[in-house]
């Protein structure tokens, strides 16, 4: 019982905050999506017209290839990629979800310095959140606690790129803010609600940093105090 309690206490909070926060931007993006902006602008043309007056000219803007929320900005190929609802779209939601990707555009050409550092652990970080868990199961049940060490060696790699992704994502949705409200491509009215879209979508990001920091204290509990037992 008192392992279960461990458990449920590292594991069960984070969890339904992170189920919580995610209900909470898929409710604001639909709310925000079937607001239409003023200016008529789709999320592609608003992103464009950011880019430009950035001096980001040579930045291409493409469809993602995922559903809703697979927007993403891609710095080796460096190229702004919008889901369909947000290209075709002409919301709020969409404005405020394109400006923020093309903040990460605009990060990168300013080598914004958290950005850098997300980049560079990025091919580490892809191999251990290929491996860990491999790792610590394979660990666990042949009783090698060296494995078991090195799995949780590498999830803390993921951790840190899961935190050093907070700094990135609050910038670049300052950013975002900031150039639609510059540009006017927002009223005063559209501008609370792009707020919102930004504020829901940056704490997914603070939700998932927390889950992944109390699943690091759970393995690292387990792991010290067990090596203390024997």
């Amino acid at each position: 019982m008192q392992g279960f309690g461990v458990y449920f206490l590292f594991f069960i909070p984070p969890l339904i905050l992170g189920f919580a926060v995610q209900r909470w931007l898929k409710k604001t993006v639909g709310q925000q999506m079937a607001v239409p902006v003023l200016n008529g602008l789709s999320g592609a043309e608003a992103a464009r017209e950011i880019l430009d007056r950035n001096g980001l000219h040579a930045v291409p803007i493409e469809r993602a290839a995922g559903g809703p929320l697979s927007d993403n900005y891609d710095p080796r190929k460096r190229t702004l990629f919008l889901s369909q609802p947000v290209y075709e779209g002409r919301s709020v939601a969409s404005t405020a979800i394109a400006a923020h990707e093309v903040g990460h555009a605009i990060q990168h050409a300013k080598a914004y310095k958290p950005m850098e550092v997300r980049s560079a652990l990025f091919p580490v970080v892809s191999f251990a959140s290929n491996t860990w868990f491999i790792l610590l199961m394979f660990g666990f049940f042949t009783r090698a606690t060296g494995l078991v060490l090195i799995a949780v060696v590498l999830y803390g790699a993921v951790v840190l790129f899961q935190i050093v992704t907070l700094p990135v994502e609050f910038d670049a949705s300052r950013r975002a803010l900031r150039q639609i409200t510059d540009l006017g491509l927002v009223t005063t009215g559209e501008h609370h609600g792009a707020k919102r879209v930004l504020t829901a979508a940056a704490m997914t990001y603070v939700a998932g940093a927390l889950a992944a920091l109390s699943q690091l204290a759970y393995f690292v509990l387990v792991y010290f105090g067990g090596s203390r037992n024997n």
